[in-house]
């Protein structure tokens, strides 16, 4: 089958491509900026992804997919659609040509899902599993997004997001979950939820899809998690940091490992390290054992695969150190997300100056939804750089709802923490490396590539490239 993928470039799409080149399909792609990694990927993979779109790349195209950035007035959607092809969504494609058949494990939640899935595909992976798996990043163990494998199990990165401009609901209602692990649940793609409500009904959706007593691992430090767990058919198996959990984790602490012990109510069950830091990863960690010991794999041998988990790039990704300066790149960009990367990064950098970039880029955090909560976040660190909100010309926001950054930055200087507003990459680049001094660890957070500013100030440093 011929296969041509619209908006070819993205995560999941690229992701995709893989699988579809691996089942031995002819796959073809365009989109509007044909950029790396995923270019560089598909390229690799002998897949053309061509840049701009053309209508005549659909000639003997059996089966067009459109990834969710396409817009109806796309050219090639309008004479897809013209020609008579079968056009389908992403999350429907992946549904229908590589989940027939196996038994989808889904991973979804506000935070923490692509960690989690990635967490998951590797201990599936390392204790001889062969999972099939599509993971919305780059985990260095795996070396790839998307395998097909050739156990029974598909481990499938469940995106909330909407799926297609014809298909406007959650792409993960197309996975069909025999399990899940639910990570959080918290507002967010103001572009399109109203409210935490509308978010809740979308995940009230996807448990009504499991079967009856099918397990569900849900993260209980979220409120919202224990509403849409409530009264359902599915069996709940509670886990997270805070104390009513029956599944915690205690005892965390870090020593360049991160490290901690699982408690089932007070009975010790495992002592687990892994090599990615913080809370956040500590819970990811515990969520992912449970679910993979509702498959079969025992607590220890699951235990020593994530201690050998080097994580995923571009999630707490050390991108270089020089002149005692470490320079890490975060996707970081809900207020909860940006807190627990800094709380992460305080706990494995102890003592040391922690300096926190801030790119507001997704549809969510350009708004003044989480004003306030941004100020909170940023003023766990010692110093907060903003830049300005990312503007899209293709979704105006209104004046009255947009963040004020330089609100944010008058809020944490009255609070006594170092903020500062700065326009543009190259004059953040030239304030960090400028004011840079041994011991300092910048973290710079954005859901977009920032114009390559982890980099571009690791360059500057002299930093020699982070260790494989």
């Amino acid at each position: 089958m011929r296969v041509h993928l619209i908006a070819a470039c993205g995560v999941g799409m690229s992701g995709l491509a893989a699988l579809l080149r691996a089942a031995g399909h002819e796959v073809t792609g365009s989109d509007e900026h044909v950029y790396p990694p995923a270019s560089t990927l598909l390229a690799d993979l002998g897949i053309p992804v061509a840049p701009g779109y053309d209508p005549a790349r659909l000639d003997g195209v059996d089966l067009v997919v459109c990834g969710n950035a396409v817009r109806r007035t796309n050219p090639e959607a309008e004479a897809a659609e013209a020609r008579g092809l079968r056009v389908v969504s992403f999350p429907q494609a992946l549904a229908e040509l590589f989940l027939i058949g196996r038994t989808p494990l889904v991973v979804a939640g506000t935070h923490g899902k692509t960690t989690s899935a990635a967490m998951l595909a590797w201990v599936l992976a390392r204790t001889g599993r062969a999972p099939g798996f599509l993971v919305g990043g780059l985990a260095r163990d795996l070396g790839v997004s998307a395998a097909l494998g050739s156990g029974p199990w598909f481990v499938v990165e469940g995106d909330e997001y909407d799926s297609a401009y014809f298909d406007k609901e959650a792409k993960f209602l197309h996975y069909r979950p025999e399990l899940l692990l639910l990570t959080a649940i918290e507002f967010d793609h103001a572009d399109i939820y109203r409210d935490v409500e509308h978010v809740k009904g979308a995940f009230r959706k996807l448990l009504a899809l499991l079967p009856a007593g099918a397990p569900v691992v849900a993260c209980g430090d979220f409120p919202h998690v224990h509403d849409v767990t409530r009264d359902v058919h599915a069996r709940i198996v509670r886990f997270g940091l805070g104390e009513a959990n029956p599944w915690r984790v205690t005892d965390l602490r870090d020593d360049g490992m991160t490290r901690f012990t699982v408690r089932q109510d007070w009975r010790r069950v495992a002592e687990v390290a892994l090599r990615v830091p913080g809370e956040i990863n500590a819970r990811n960690a515990l969520g992912v054992l449970l679910l993979a010991a509702e498959v079969g794999v025992g607590w220890e041998e699951a235990a020593a695969a994530l201690a050998d988990f080097q994580g995923v790039q571009r999630r707490q990704e050390v991108v270089g150190e020089a002149r005692g300066v470490v320079v890490i790149d975060d996707f970081a960009h809900h207020p909860t997300a940006v807190a627990g990367t800094v709380a992460a990064l305080r706990l494995r950098y102890p003592g040391r100056r922690l300096r926190a970039v801030f790119e507001p880029r997704s549809n969510t955090s350009r708004r003044r939804v989480f004003q306030e909560d941004f100020c909170r976040a940023l003023a766990a660190a010692d110093e907060a750089v903003l830049a300005e909100p990312f503007t899209k010309a293709s979704d105006p926001i209104p004046a009255e709802e947009r963040l004020d950054p330089e609100q944010i930055v008058d809020e944490l200087v009255r609070r006594g923490v170092s903020a500062r507003l700065m326009p543009g990459v190259p004059a953040i680049r030239d304030y960090l490396v400028e004011s840079a001094r041994p011991g300092d660890v910048i973290a710079i957070m954005s859901n977009g590539a920032f114009g390559g500013l982890p980099a571009l100030v690791a360059e500057a440093l002299g930093a020699r490239p982070a260790e494989e």
